[in-house]
């Protein structure tokens, strides 16, 4: 199954107190529609696949336990900031990695993460990476959305004098002088510093979507705590040739966040620091940042994402969702809130079993409410609870006959064969869902709907033939639906990357290697890159062509081709062409070939006969 079986709930808080909560801020911005009501200043609700209520308590003041492993499965959708499915996105975790498919869907299987404090990378050419973090459960599977940042240059800053950028935003970066070094080398760097930067809002509804990690941090004792944000920031330094720099040892840098004006007036005076650690996934606590107006600035050593926090206690709360029959609601939107205040909240999805959990205020009475998607104004169930200082369960919550309805179908191949190695994509309201077909082509989708009659659409893949069906129009109505029969034959998805080096072939295959194109419009001339690589980013090979008046049968200039097998700063012996035999819209394929002669540096001069033929999806 594909299920979101992990939850990161983010809570956000409207109209904050004048002593706020010790778990929740709030602002006092009125909403259009619930989702927005993700809460302002955010905590982070760790859902778990069936974790039991009895696992050690996350408020403990001791370390927490960042090496026991357990074996997990993880799946989800990325998206770019536009809300359009990434193709090709590389995805890591552990020593697992993978691309996503044509959706932006990725799925990795049966590794073995850090039990309280696993996470997958994704990672896109010109975005920040995308992080999401959880507490896994030994053979259980977990979800995320991912919704990528794009790193947009803010402008340039000169090493050697230093100085300063401000956003739009408010978002300000100052670099003190002589106070950069390339990231690899720590040599003292000289030159243009370009600055790239994303203030992440703490008021955004998709927040939880766009930050890194789960918001859980470990303070300067190391202990775990939750944190609720006023603001984050991502930054990237690199130099005139793209390289990664950082602040100098021993300098410091100055950060200002803005506050949103609907909460700067209630935000502590001072408030810790936070940088994300790539390496374990989680917040760590590194100075304070003081208000001024409208904005936190404060002095920082390094640049990553940093974040303004204040750290607080929670209980654990989780409950199962099912329809009348029993069956177990996949991906059902549960919203939780503070009662009386409906600003004042969290929201995140089911897993495959209708189970969700995580963590929410103590003491505090608050309210339940199940919904749709996003075009669903009001809640399908609400159902009130109180906590105290002990976790909590409300076991089984049970939705309406009118509340939720069931597709199921089959798939065959092109000789009417049932597709037992593939999936079938459902988008309902603009969001998708992924169920893989079983070992006799049938798939099945029990989901949450707030209309009588709510429009779907299917999609079926054979991942073994390489095929897809065209997309499959339907109405869902609550209850059972009719069957669906779909023909997995019309569309070839096949994506490689082959080449040969004075007569020896290296082939690259997806999905078992990792193939990613891109374009850069904005080079001269315009580029399109591709990007081959065997599992772990070993065997890295790419090829560098112009995109000006790219079409199918037209010639393009080969700027730039390398692999493993051929010496750094070889060039072209003579001018090569690519032929273009595919180009179809984004999302769709590029496919083509080339040949020609390439020689290494002296003194050697390695003479390199080449060919290529690639077949890859377009991102852009």
């Amino acid at each position: 199954m594909y299920p979101l079986a992990k939850l990161t709930f983010v809570i956000q808080a409207h109209n904050l107190p004048s002593k706020p909560h010790p778990m929740l801020s709030f602002h006092s911005k009125k909403v259009v529609f619930f989702i927005i009501a993700f809460l302002i200043t955010s905590i982070t609700l760790f859902v778990s696949c069936q974790k039991e209520l009895t696992d050690p308590s996350i408020n403990a003041s001791l370390p927490p336990d960042l090496t026991t492993k357990v074996n997990v499965t993880v799946s989800g959708f990325v998206t770019d900031e536009n809300d359009k499915p990434v193709a090709n996105a590389a995805v890591k975790m552990a020593n697992s990695s993978t691309s996503t498919d044509k959706y932006g869907f990725f799925e990795v299987k049966n590794t073995q993460v850090i039990k309280e404090a696993a996470f997958v990378t994704i990672e896109v050419p010109g975005y920040f990476k995308g992080i999401k973090s959880f507490m896994a459960t030994e053979r259980k599977e977990t979800f995320f959305r991912i919704k990528m940042i794009p790193k947009i240059n803010a402008g340039n800053i000169d090493a050697a004098t230093g100085g300063n950028i401000t956003t739009p935003t408010g978002l300000q970066i100052l670099l003190p002088a002589n106070g950069v070094v390339n990231a690899t080398t720590n040599a003292a760097y000289t030159g243009p510093v370009n600055v790239a930067v994303h203030w992440l809002d703490p008021t955004a509804k998709d927040l939880n979507r766009s930050m890194p990690g789960d918001l859980r941090g470990l303070d300067t004792a190391g202990a775990m705590k939750l944190l609720t944000t006023y603001g984050m920031a991502a930054v990237a330094l690199t130099g005139s040739a793209g390289e990664s720099l950082q602040v100098a040892p021993g300098k410091k840098a100055k950060l200002t966040i803005p506050l949103p004006a609907s909460i700067a007036a209630t935000a502590p005076a001072n408030i810790p620091l936070w940088y994300f650690d790539e390496t374990t996934g989680l917040w760590k606590e590194e100075g304070i940042a003081v208000k001024s107006g409208n904005s936190y600035t404060g002095e920082v050593s390094h640049f990553s994402y940093w974040n303004c926090d204040v750290p607080s206690k929670f209980v654990r709360f989780n409950c199962t969702v099912t329809n009348a029959k029993g069956v177990p609601i996949k991906n059902a939107l549960v919203k939780i809130s503070e009662a009386g205040n409906p600003q004042r909240s969290g929201s995140g999805y089911t897993d495959s079993s209708g189970y969700t959990s995580g963590a929410v205020p103590d003491k505090t009475a608050l309210l339940l409410e199940i919904f749709g998607e996003s075009n669903c104004l009001s809640g399908i169930l609400a159902q009130k609870f109180t906590t105290n200082s002990e976790d909590i369960s409300l076991g089984k919550i049970i939705l309406a006959p009118a509340s939720s309805a069931t597709i199921t179908g089959s798939v065959n191949d092109c000789n009417n064969i049932a597709v037992t190695n593939g999936l079938v994509i459902m988008e309902k309201d603009g969001i998708s869902f992924c169920q893989p077909l079983t070992n006799t082509g049938s798939f099945s989708f029990t989901t949450v709907i707030c209309n009588s009659n709510t429009a779907i659409t299917l999609i079926a893949e054979d991942k073994t033939a390489f095929k897809a069906s065209d997309v499959f129009n339907t109405t869902l109505i609550p209850g059972e639906n009719a069957d669906a029969t779909i023909m997995a034959c019309n569309v070839n998805t096949q994506q490689f990357f082959n080449y040969s080096v004075n007569g020896t072939n290296y082939a690259y295959t997806f999905p078992a290697d990792s193939l990613i194109e891109y374009a850069k419009p904005q080079n001269t001339p315009p580029a399109m890159i591709i990007n081959a690589a065997k599992a772990n980013n070993t065997q890295l090979a790419s090829l560098y062509l112009d995109q000006t008046g790219i079409s199918v049968n037209s010639l393009q200039s080969l700027v730039g081709f390398s692999c493993p097998q051929i010496v750094a700063s070889s060039t072209f012996i003579s001018p090569i062409n690519v032929k273009i035999t595919e180009y179809g819209i984004p999302q769709q394929f590029v496919a083509g070939n080339f040949s020609g002669t390439m020689r290494g540096p002296a003194p050697a001069n390695i003479t390199y006969t080449v060919t290529c033929n690639f077949r890859v999806r377009r991102t852009n």
